[in-house]
């Protein structure tokens, strides 16, 4: 195995977004139970982080109308995380009744996306989950937060990475443990990654970030580099590459989980993760999806 050069962390947490992030942008009602299949395979290939589902309203992402069902019949691993997205007050008591003992919340750093998706504008959106914050660290509930359109908007174009600074710094303070920097549309090359971690990383500790990247122009790998290059030690990606947007048109999946573990692993940086598992959980759940996969090790290894 290849030795990480001393700029690179010697180890990387995945945080798997597949049953969340990924399912629901598929146009089909993919059934409860295959959800929970789904997790339960991922939890047995040693990941340590494994976003869930999503409490949004139905009305919104009808594609995780079920929350409830899957969270309570995922067989739960102790030494796996299991987030769930939360919007408001309401989701989060949803997401408590069943048992969630990790949340996320989510804004973005572009005022047009924020307007499009939620109809408030970025501090709005703030002062909206702002009672979640209170409540989770009432209860002792960990918070991930998450910044979308950190390197552009399909609306706006250019996002001012002053802003993102901004956005990030302020959902460290109110109380998330970590900070995830999206990438929505998969507009982002290596250089301007690198200079949006590295801004962020002057206002909240490099400990404190993780990168999410959408895979739409092929740089999702070389911008994961770029970051680890940076420090950054916590990447989200999606099993078989599913995902996208909702509200980003154009968007394309996330990174599969697999091409990232197989770069990582290659490089000599410890995942955790069996990527002989992972890869036979990514093609099943293509061929639940009635689709190729989008990871291209699993391609190869076929």
């Amino acid at each position: 195995m290849n030795t990480p050069s001393t700029s690179l962390p010697t180890a990387v947490r995945i945080v798997e977004v597949g049953a969340r992030d990924g399912l629901q942008n598929e146009k089909t009602v993919i059934p409860a139970a295959t959800k929970i299949e789904l997790i339960d395979r991922l939890s047995a290939t040693g990941l340590r982080a494994i976003e869930a589902t999503s409490f949004v309203s139905p009305k919104w992402v009808p594609q995780l109308a079920d929350a409830s069902e899957v969270f309570s019949g995922i067989t739960r691993k102790p030494s796996v995380s299991y987030p769930v997205l939360v919007p408001n007050l309401q989701g989060y008591e949803r997401a408590r009744a069943v048992g969630a003992d990790e949340i996320a919340v989510f804004t973005a750093a572009s005022e047009a996306f924020n307007r499009k998706n939620i109809n408030a504008s970025i501090d709005e959106s703030i002062e909206r989950f702002m009672p979640v914050l209170d409540r989770a660290r009432a209860d002792g509930v960990k918070v991930r937060g998450y910044v979308s359109t950190v390197l552009g908007c399909p609306y706006q174009g250019e996002v001012p990475v002053a802003d993102v600074v901004r956005v990030a710094k302020r959902l460290h303070e109110l109380g998330c443990y970590e900070i995830s920097l999206g990438d929505t549309i998969g507009i982002g090359t290596p250089g301007k990654a690198r200079a949006m971690l590295r801004a962020v990383a002057e206002r909240v500790p490099m400990s404190a970030l993780a990168v999410h990247f959408h895979d739409t122009r092929g740089q999702a790998l070389a911008n994961i580099l770029a970051c680890l290059e940076e420090g950054v030690a916590v990447v989200d990606s999606s099993v078989s590459g599913t995902g996208g947007c909702p509200y980003a048109k154009g968007a394309t999946g996330n990174v599969a989980t697999e091409d990232v573990v197989y770069m990582l692993e290659g490089m000599g940086i410890a995942t955790g993760v069996d990527l002989t598992a992972l890869i036979a959980t990514g093609l099943w759940l293509s061929s639940q999806l009635g689709r190729t996969t989008s990871s291209r090790v699993a391609r190869a290894s076929q």
